[in-house]
């Protein structure tokens, strides 16, 4: 196998003992059709040089990465999900494949499937992951990536050629594989598990595994449990900042669906803004809106309680509590960042950063402004005037909210004029990724088996993401 001298096997994951995964075979596919595949993050981690051969070997047959983990691991994990707690789940339809160190920033990296075949978690599904299931998933980490959200990659699909009947999809529909990148899937039903079955052992066990790989700075602290707890609600606040800038809704922010990173990843029913609406959902069966646009910050928060439940096993429960307290502040902090960078621009100082998150925030959902389209607008400030004035949305761009939101962004300054001269700013709109966009996209593949508007997205996806240097900011994580 030709890796180059940047693959560096790391498969930290054994160092957890046993209790922690189970060993699995991968399902055997009638086909392996490659769909897509991240040149990029392969190059990045030293699997770039692998030809179409190998890299179905590895990704579709799923043959062991050279010094890596020899078998896939299930791992376990319980959850609240939409506030129930579930003690029946675990990695179902996929598993750990292989780790690998970051040669960038020597950071651990995870190879894990999606759709890759019954595990001892699978309960009574097939552990398949649709075709349409793995393009939604290509297109939300490339689009959240894009917008700067610090998320999973999606590495690999296959299409794998078999017919599948579910529920919320005309069926039979075509199946697929995909592989993910990550960080981290550690999750915080990974602890609440061991808490469950009451075996402090493994709580300690995960624990010193996740300060000593994700969160090495916590070893130093006197309370490490507390400190630990810091460090993943400080990522978490970022996160959930980012998802709120980008008018992303997740759908189901449930505890077995976030990391210790503050990685997003897992993507089912999500969705994109059409306009700033607090109320939107994602998942059609959220019907109480628990998981609601404007909503996202208390499920994380609460989320992020349940994972203090565990660490109270360790240390004093209120010092977690003071920890825990700290999220509104955190939070606000990351989104006043988040918000100036999507406008391309540099607040001089806290006074007008708070200044313009507030007025922002009431402009958008005043004005029901398109999201994506006043970020593409007004991309530089007061240097964008001429592009905002040939908007279809220039009519909205008045009145007394506008005029204090103009005031805010005209004490900033633009965070990279060369910028405002990429192409990107150049053409008629915003690269956007609304479920209207998306069921178009998916017709043509099902229909006629054209990728060619897949792919096109694709391509002005990550355009977008360089044009602002947001997905550059991502990836020097």
């Amino acid at each position: 196998m030709p890796v180059s001298s940047h693959y560096r096997a790391a498969p930290r994951f054994l160092e957890l003992g046993d209790g922690f995964a189970d060993p699995v075979q991968p399902a055997r596919f009638p086909q392996h059709r490659l769909r897509f595949r991240n040149q990029r993050w392969a190059e990045r981690i030293g699997l770039g040089e692998l030809d179409e051969a190998e890299w179905e070997r590895h990704f579709a047959r799923f043959e062991p990465l050279p010094e890596n983990v020899s078998e896939p691991l299930a791992l376990r994990y319980h959850g609240h999900q939409f506030r129930n707690y579930n003690p029946n789940i675990g990695d179902g339809r996929g598993f750990l494949f292989a780790q690998l160190e970051d040669p960038v920033d020597g950071r651990l990296l995870d190879l894990a499937t999606k759709g890759s075949g019954r595990t001892p978690w699978s309960r009574d599904g097939d552990g398949k992951l649709t075709l349409k299931g793995g393009v939604r998933e290509v297109l939300a980490t490339e689009m959240l990536e894009a917008l700067g959200v610090y998320t999973s990659k999606s590495y690999s699909l296959f299409e794998t050629g078999e017919n599948l009947h579910r529920n919320d999809e005309p069926s039979p529909t075509r199946s697929s594989v995909l592989v993910r990148l990550g960080h981290s899937h550690v999750r915080f039903g990974t602890f609440q598990r061991y808490l469950a079955l009451g075996d402090r052992e493994r709580i300690e066990r995960l624990l010193d595994y996740s300060v000593r790989h994700y969160a090495p700075e916590a070893a130093a602290e006197a309370d490490v449990p507390a400190a630990f707890l810091r460090i993943v609600l400080e990522r978490s606040a970022a996160l959930c900042a980012s998802w709120m800038v980008a008018g992303f809704v997740h759908g189901v922010l449930n505890t077995d669906n976030m990391n210790v990173n503050g990685e997003s990843f897992d993507y089912g029913p999500w969705r994109f803004l059409p306009t700033h609406d607090p109320r939107f959902t994602a998942a059609y069966f959220d019907h109480a809106g628990l998981y609601a646009f404007g909503r996202q910050p208390q499920g994380v928060l609460w989320n992020l309680a349940r994972l203090g439940d565990t660490l109270a096993e360790l240390t004093d429960p209120s010092e977690l509590e003071r920890v825990l307290g700290a999220f509104p502040e955190h939070f606000l902090r990351h989104h006043r960042e988040k918000l100036a960078a999507r406008l391309g621009l540099v607040a001089p100082d806290d006074h007008v950063a708070m200044e313009l998150q507030s007025v922002c925030r009431a402009f958008l959902e005043e004005s029901q402004v398109g999201h994506d389209r006043f970020f593409f607008d007004w991309f530089g400030g007061a240097a964008s005037e001429a592009r905002a004035a040939a908007s279809p949305e220039a009519e909205r761009y008045g009145g007394p909210g506008f005029t204090a939101l103009r005031r805010a962004m005209d004490a900033c300054a633009p965070i990279d004029a060369m910028r405002l001269a990429q192409p990107y700013f150049e053409g008629a709109g915003p690269v956007t990724l609304l479920i209207d966009e998306v069921e178009p996209l998916w017709d043509a593949i099902a229909e006629r088996d054209d990728w060619s508007l897949f792919e096109q997205k694709i391509a002005a996806i990550r355009a977008m993401g360089e044009a602002t240097g947001l997905a550059s900011a991502v990836r020097a994580r």
